[in-house]
């Protein structure tokens, strides 16, 4: 039986080199190869070794027999009639003998910039009461190699490598790379995959690759309070926290790990951050639930709670799913709620739903794929 191919997406420099060694590279070309490949991979999006021309051709054949630098099965694209786009992308087996799974990414224009919302786990375990996600059983952590994936196969769908020439339904920025930030705010709790996350975001961040900055890469979590820490010592990345309320008696029933790290060890965590000033704060992520949340009094808790911490907080409407035991917040009550925000110092932007039509907005992604087939505007891809 012959040996499964190597999948060069997601190992870092010294495990592309091992890989190179293991295929049969001299060693003393070994830097250049792995150089070459990487360039290849992720500035220049090529996945085919074949297309690899600074390659030697014995090269090119080996890897192509060994290696894999192959995207995942899109099984099912979106395009709402805002612009966005939702991909269900079906990932093989991680270990020998496992199961396919699946995952939703989104894609979000604006004027801008475009933003990708990737996913870090297949379902997850916190169950948040108001997360359509948090419905569905955790299954696996992605690997490096899949969170990855998510962003190659959005640039290859937005035609943002070079020579690719774009769908004309695509919606994307006026300027610049049409995938120009990243948000870890799909599926899944992004700290309780921290090592194959963290792997994949340095890759992200690499000058040499990918080439994202770090002001344009935002990790949410619902509040892994010993990782937040490792965050911002090993990553880096801007941090958005997943409150949603401003006393612990409440919190525990919406974001139920609040039980093992409550709002008080939470908020320690955001204020020694490395890097947050008045020009890189820290985003508190509230979703507005009709008669739950939304009060003045829960304005107030919330002004007071952050008065030493430099923070925005984005009010997010509740987007409603199927099932869900929750309404959003009327149109007035939010404008009250934000209004006492922003009289009271604290940046606060409503934000506006986007791709509801497709289940692409915050809080509905949920992989499963008989749910998708039925949804409106579903476009096939063909295989």
């Amino acid at each position: 039986m012959s040996s499964p191919q190597i999948q060069l997406i997601g190992l870092d420099r010294a495990e592309l080199d091992d890989a190179m060694r293991s295929v049969g590279v001299p060693e003393n070309q070994i830097s250049m190869r792995r150089s070459q490949l990487w360039n290849w991979m992720y500035v220049r999006g090529e996945s085919d070794f074949d297309q690899m021309l600074n390659l030697s051709k014995d090269l090119r054949s080996t890897l192509s027999q060994r290696c894999s630098a192959s995207r995942p099965e899109i099984v099912t694209e979106q395009i709402s009639r805002d612009g966005t786009r939702k991909w269900l992308i079906r990932f093989e087996p991680s270990v020998p003998g496992g199961q396919s799974v699946e995952v939703e990414t989104v894609y979000i224009p604006e004027s801008d910039r475009g933003t990708l919302c990737v996913s870090s786990q297949v379902g997850c375990s916190l169950t948040c009461t108001f997360c359509h996600t948090g419905t569905q059983k955790m299954v696996r952590n992605l690997t490096a190699g899949e969170i990855l994936a998510q962003v190659l196969v959005a640039r290859d769908r937005l035609a943002d490598f070079p020579g690719q020439v774009a769908d004309p339904r695509t919606i994307a920025p006026r300027d610049g790379k049409k995938v120009s930030n990243i948000v870890m705010m799909g599926m899944g709790e992004p700290l309780l995959n921290f090592e194959n996350v963290k792997k994949a975001l340095l890759i992200a961040l690499d000058d040499d690759g990918l080439g994202f900055s770090r002001r344009r890469i935002t990790l949410s979590t619902s509040g892994v309070v010993p990782a937040i820490y490792r965050t911002g010592e090993e990553i880096g990345v801007g941090l958005a926290i997943s409150l949603h309320a401003v006393k612990d008696e409440l919190r525990n029933i919406l974001v139920p790990i609040n039980r093992k790290y409550p709002i008080a060890e939470l908020l320690e965590a955001c204020r020694v951050y490395p890097g947050v000033s008045n020009t890189r704060r820290i985003t508190f992520e509230y979703v507005m639930l009709d008669g739950v949340n939304d009060s003045i009094a829960d304005a107030r808790g919330l002004v007071q709670m952050l008065s030493d911490i430099p923070a925005k907080v984005n009010l997010i409407p509740f987007n409603p799913w199927p099932g869900s035991e929750y309404e959003c917040s009327s149109r007035k009550t939010i404008d009250r709620f934000a209004s006492y925000l922003n009289k009271h110092g604290y940046v606060s932007p409503v934000r506006t739903p986007r791709g509801q039509d497709i289940m692409a907005a915050c809080g509905q992604l949920k992989s499963a794929s008989e749910k998708v087939a039925k949804q409106k505007n579903l476009i096939e891809i063909d295989s």
